[in-house]
């Protein structure tokens, strides 16, 4: 029996075990793919105090080195299940993985979320075959190629950047008429002679048998409610029966947000809308004893320092409730 079990080994879910090992509580950490989370995409972090310009694998090596270091217990296994149970004397939780069953009297779930799919018949089958949803990961295979990338945040922006050294051509697909990203990075992309800007469009098609061969780009409409208002959640569409443009190209970079990874949490925990776990300040769930950290729950801003704030908050909730 662990004191606690922590769902997901990115920087929410590791500075948590570095709280609850320093508070001498037994500690496994659950990791279904490879430590460090989404942080590890970033070839380099400049909003983090006091360690500009580390990349995104060297900041998660130490993080999980510093937490491994202190006794937390690290199994790559992805989470399958998640119960509640309780005896006459006792309250406990049960997580089932595909390989085992673990058992701790409290849960911090720090799973983090998952890329957002463009959801176009041949993205599953051509994935890893010219589309790919990490610039950082694929984009050396695509030198003195020509690629699009397809989003209007940072995350597409820094792709975008990174891989103008790479490819011949890149375009860069949004969906409105300006960016949500920051603008220091659209000047910096600006001056790129190998970009091309593709507003107000959406990529309707994805080409390709054996390898991705094009996509086509369609333009989008928007109700006229409201015009001036930009936000990301109004609804957009193609334009129907309207020419698509066809672009010949090798590979596709998908850079549209991520999504909760919550599902199998839906029965157990309150969910707020767009599927995020409902918490409050202390990361503390509906559920007593279950914890929630980082990008996998409700906030505003989701960002590696504040993943970190909440893993020594919920690791600080943990041991507040263990303690009686």
């Amino acid at each position: 029996m662990y004191d606690v079990i922590i769902i997901g080994a990115g920087p929410a879910g590791l500075t948590a075990a570095i709280y609850t090992c320093r508070a001498n509580k037994k500690t496994l950490v659950l990791e279904a793919k490879v430590y460090g989370g989404a942080i590890v995409e970033t070839t380099q972090i400049e909003n983090y105090p006091v360690a500009p310009h580390i990349s995104g694998p060297n900041f998660a090596k130490t993080l999980y080195t510093q937490a491994t270091e202190l006794g937390a217990e690290v199994e790559f296994e992805e989470v399958v299940a998640l119960r509640e149970n309780a005896t006459d004397s006792d309250r406990y939780f049960e997580i089932t993985t595909e390989d085992d069953t673990y058992q701790a009297k409290s849960v911090i779930i720090a799973g983090g979320s998952i890329d957002r799919k463009l959801n176009l018949p041949n993205e599953k089958e051509l994935t890893g075959r010219g589309v790919s949803y990490c610039a950082t990961c694929d984009g050396a295979l695509y030198k003195g190629k020509t690629v699009a990338v397809n989003g209007g945040g940072n995350t597409a922006l820094y792709d975008t950047l990174y891989l103008s050294d790479i490819a011949k051509k890149i375009y860069l697909i949004h969906r409105r008429n300006e960016f949500r990203g920051d603008p220091a990075l659209v000047d910096k992309l600006k001056k790129k002679d190998n970009i091309e800007f593709i507003m107000d469009s959406v990529i309707s098609k994805i080409n390709g048998e054996k390898r991705l061969e094009s996509i086509e780009i369609s333009p989008v409409i928007r109700p006229v409610e409201n015009p001036s208002k930009n936000s990301e959640n109004t609804p957009v569409k193609p334009v129907e029966n309207s020419n698509a443009k066809t672009l010949k190209i090798d590979g596709l970079f998908v850079a549209i947000g991520r999504a909760p990874a919550t599902k199998i949490y839906k029965d157990l925990l309150k969910l707020d809308g767009n599927g995020y776990i409902v918490a409050d300040e202390k990361c503390r769930t509906n559920v007593p004893g279950i914890f929630v950290a980082g990008d996998v729950r409700t906030k505003d801003v989701r960002q590696l320092v504040t993943a970190t704030a909440d893993g020594a908050v919920a690791a600080s909730a943990v041991a507040e409730y263990l303690n009686g």
